[in-house]
């Protein structure tokens, strides 16, 4: 379909302009006219050339969901897909993605489909987005697959954001202790050393250990924060290499506390990504294959993939998932069950929805369980090195009181 320029007249005799798509003058004069609207002209408009526009920039879940749900609205509404993305185009307020809409709204006017058009957007779209989007065009229900691909994108930000707020505030309190500690034994302890010297004297064991951390701490002060951007560099280098990644991984999924919380977020969100996969016709391998690469972890990557292998020589899929550890024996036989009653994505959404609650009950748990670990740990470090500071002046003054 293209785009007409036309020029018309309503009952009262007022002249309206507009553009309206069509497949011809002809077409788009029966509409005015079904419009009640006397056609004065009808000419096709002429195609804006888009330049090359910027695509760089972060576009985030939050972003691609309201992008979604807006689109998916408009389709229903029974707007074009064309003149849909032209609108969006036009209110959205991140520039890279903006940008892409505009770009996908040209390749789809040059006969490009939506997923096609999508799939040149790699780090934008993903492969779920641009599967589920091609899925959609198939299907001829782009508006409905939209919509659960917005609900899918706010549950997963969702899902990371509580993650995170129970990592800030333990990450914050230790930052700050050693920030302060460094200022201590930096800048307080030395002038305490220079008024003990001064007074003469035994120093308690505890201010002499002091003393010797600090007199190190500053000596080497310059080689640890070397060391420690070293450390830092090379531990991302060695993550970003498959081996790492693994190690990693799955030292994520075994570390004390944290560990059942990934392993019930990896989980959660194994299953919403296959649930909305299956919901919106993709074939199970595929969705499969999807859910693997979209994990985000490699251990759980690895066990997806094995049991894509399993599935395709005629194996359940329960039955791979249960073999492979990873995944908790409830889920396996729910799996199980929703497919042996052909109501897989079902049972799939009802294991998700588990999880995120239970990653809730577990956020709660550990932001009630970190704060007093944490609170102890920041006033054994500082409060140590006060007392151990403190020590001598308490000395002299009992000896003084005597």
């Amino acid at each position: 379909m293209n785009n007409y320029q036309y020029i018309a007249k309503d009952k009262n005799g007022h002249a309206i302009s507009g553009i309206i798509e069509g497949n011809s003058e002809v077409e788009v004069a029966e509409i005015l006219h079904k419009r009640e609207l006397i056609v004065i002209s009808v000419s096709p408009t002429k195609k804006k050339k888009i330049g090359k526009l910027s695509t760089a920039g972060k576009v985030t879940a939050d972003d691609l969901a309201i992008f979604s749900r807006q689109l998916a609205t408009m389709i229903d509404a029974g707007i074009p897909l064309v003149q849909s993305l032209g609108i969006l185009a036009e209110q959205l307020e991140n520039k890279a993605l903006k940008n892409i809409v505009m770009i996908s709204r040209q390749d789809i006017e040059g006969g490009m489909s939506f997923c096609d058009a999508l799939a040149k957007h790699h780090h934008v779209f993903s492969e779920l987005f641009i599967n589920m989007a091609k899925a959609g065009e198939a299907s001829g229900m782009l508006d409905d697959v939209l919509e659960r691909l917005a609900t899918y994108l706010e549950k997963n930000a969702a899902l990371t954001r509580k993650v995170k707020s129970s990592l800030v505030y333990p990450a914050v309190v230790i930052t700050m202790a050693v920030v302060i500690t460094a200022f201590l034994l930096v800048k307080v302890v030395p002038t305490f050393k220079g008024i003990f010297d001064t007074l003469g004297g035994k120093l308690p064991l505890p201010t002499l250990v002091l003393i010797g951390i600090s007199d190190v701490f500053r000596k080497y002060l310059l080689f640890v924060v070397i060391g420690m951007a070293i450390s830092s560099v090379a531990f991302k280098k060695f993550i970003t290499t498959p081996k790492g990644r693994r190690l990693f991984d799955a030292f994520k999924l075994r570390a004390p506390i944290l560990g059942q919380l990934f392993r019930k977020v990896a989980v959660a969100k194994f299953a919403r990504t296959f649930s909305t996969l299956v919901k919106s016709g993709v074939s199970v391998l595929n969705a499969l294959d999807i859910v693997g690469k979209t994990s985000g972890n490699k251990v759980v990557e690895e066990a997806i993939i094995k049991s894509r292998i399993a599935v395709r020589e005629g194996e359940p899929i329960a039955s791979p998932l249960q073999k492979s550890g990873v995944f908790p024996p409830m889920v396996c036989r729910m799996v199980g069950v929703g497919e042996q009653t052909g109501q897989l994505e079902k049972m799939l959404s009802k294991i998700a929805d588990f999880y995120d609650e239970q990653v809730d009950a577990q956020v709660s748990a550990l932001t009630s369980l970190i704060e007093p670990l944490v609170i102890a740990f920041l006033g054994i470090i500082v409060g140590g090195i006060v007392v151990a500071l403190f020590l001598p002046i308490f000395k002299i003054t009992e000896l003084i009181g005597r």
